[in-house]
This record gives structure tokens, sequence and C-alpha cells, in this order.
């Protein structure tokens, strides 16, 4: 597809429409201060497993980069094993690529492009004009649930089921503006070039919260135009929680497994 992705290149059912705010516990409460506060549920919810996917559309093409992990939502760290789609053309298929999540940076090995097999890319993600966003095929869960702290409008739709858990889902639009000031510190920047980077800086999400208020399914649509082309480019990025307490042992690359190179031409490049 040409993207500027790092990488390369169904709401569950519910009833109802703008019904009545239904508040995370049950009582009587606003749909916007239940989604801004979702990321700090997270933070006291402490770790979870996460399966990612990100669905890429422009023109007649539309591919979608799968991934499965584990998050800590209070050290700001994660694992994902992220799975690339097969290729049409015929090329062969991309080995799977470890993707690690830390505050401010993605890191990424078996990323090919030239890079050797035993080290890892770091790619910050304050210099990304997505903001890391889409950038590695996975959006940070905690990044995501951030974007929620620029909810404009929202809407309580109605009850829904996710993973046989009973969810509250949620319509509405995120500024991403709104949420770079909101943010914590790490995701200021980030937030703040995806604003900036992005063809809208509005968010349009569908999330779905258990009766904590922890985010159980979350669907944001994003917005960019690729360097290489005018049509802009449609992303659906899809991020579902579970197994909350679940283990978590993330350890980040030393320095010497960093790749210090370049990567291969048309594949972006490895942050100073």
């Amino acid at each position: 597809m040409g993207l500027t992705v790092g990488l390369g290149a169904g709401a569950s059912g519910c009833s109802g429409s703008g019904v009545a705010a239904e508040g995370v516990n049950g009582a009587g409460g606003e749909p916007v201060a239940a989604l801004r506060q979702a990321a700090d549920t997270l933070r006291a919810a402490g770790t979870a497993r996460a399966t990612t996917s990100m669905e890429m559309a422009t023109g007649g093409t539309r591919v979608t980069i799968r991934g499965r992990g584990v998050y800590d939502f209070g050290r700001r760290l994660g694992e994902l094993t992220v799975v690339l789609p097969a290729d049409p053309t015929g090329t062969p298929e991309h080995r799977p690529i470890t993707e690690l999540l830390a505050p401010g940076a993605l890191f990424m090995k078996d990323r090919g492009a030239g890079v050797p097999a035993d080290k890892w890319v770091r790619m910050e993600a304050a210099t990304a004009s997505d903001g890391n966003l889409v950038t590695g095929g996975a959006t940070d869960p905690y990044a995501a649930a951030e974007v929620l702290r620029g909810t404009r409008t929202a809407t309580y739709v109605g009850r829904a089921s996710v993973g046989g858990t009973a969810v509250r889902h949620y319509r509405g639009t995120a500024d991403l503006a709104g949420a770079a000031r909101a943010a914590s510190a790490d995701n200021r920047a980030p937030l703040a070039a995806a604003a900036k980077g992005f063809a809208t800086a509005e968010v349009p999400f569908d999330a779905y919260l258990d009766d904590e208020g922890r985010i159980r399914k979350l669907r944001q649509r994003f917005s960019f135009v690729n360097g290489r082309q005018a049509a802009a480019v449609a992303v659906t990025s899809t991020t579902l929680l579970h197994a909350f307490g679940t283990a978590v042992d993330v350890t980040l690359p030393r320095e010497a497994d960093i790749y210090a190179g370049r990567l291969a031409e048309g594949q972006g490049a490895p942050a100073d």
C-alpha cells in the first residue's frame, strides 16, 4: 500500500442509541467523564493481556496487522508479537515481529529492512508524525486509552458483551490536541505530534468498559495522508484487554543490542 507506517505497508452486539448515560459503577454518570478517566482506571488495574488489530485502507486496498501480548499499565511497558498480512504478490511472508512498548519509545526485533536478526530498532514516539499510534502496526494500549482523555462528545449506546464479560458501550469523538494536554508526561509530545500529523485531529471511537470502568475493547479510527499519495489512509485500530492481573515481565534492550545503522530505502530510519 505504500503506507508510512513503520511495519510496511466489530463492535459486539449492542442495543439502543443515545441512551441516558449509565455510570461506570451502575449509578447515574456522564459518558465523557467515564471515558476521560479510563486511562487512570487501567493504571490502577495494573496489568492485562492484550490483543490488537490494525486495518489500513486506501483506494481499493485493505490490509490488517494483528498482535498479541501483555501490558503493564503501571510501568507503561508491554510486549507484543505482531503478524503482518500475507503478501498477495507472492513475496515470502515476513516472520512475526517482536515489539516492546515503553514510555515514549517502540523497540522492534525481526524488523527486516536490512537489520541484523539479533538487533533491535528503536523508534521515538514524539518524532513520528502519527505519535506512534499507527507506526508499529499496533497502538500502545495506554496511549490508546490516553486518547480518550480528549473525549469531546460521547453517548452511552447500551449493554454489550466482550469475551463473555458484560460491558457498557460508548460511542464518541476525541480530540488529539485536547488529549495531549491532559495526557501523562510521556504521551504529551507523541499525542501532540499526532494532532498535527494526522489528516484530522478528531478520532471517532467505540469504547467498551466493564463495570469497574476498565477498557475491555477500544476501536479508534485515524486518518492520515501518506506522503507518497494524495488520498488519505483510513486506519482502524482495535485493542482488546483481558486477564487483568496477569504476570508481565518486560526487559528493554541494552544499548549494544540496538541497531545504529540505517534501514533499507523506503523503510524509515531508526531514531538517533
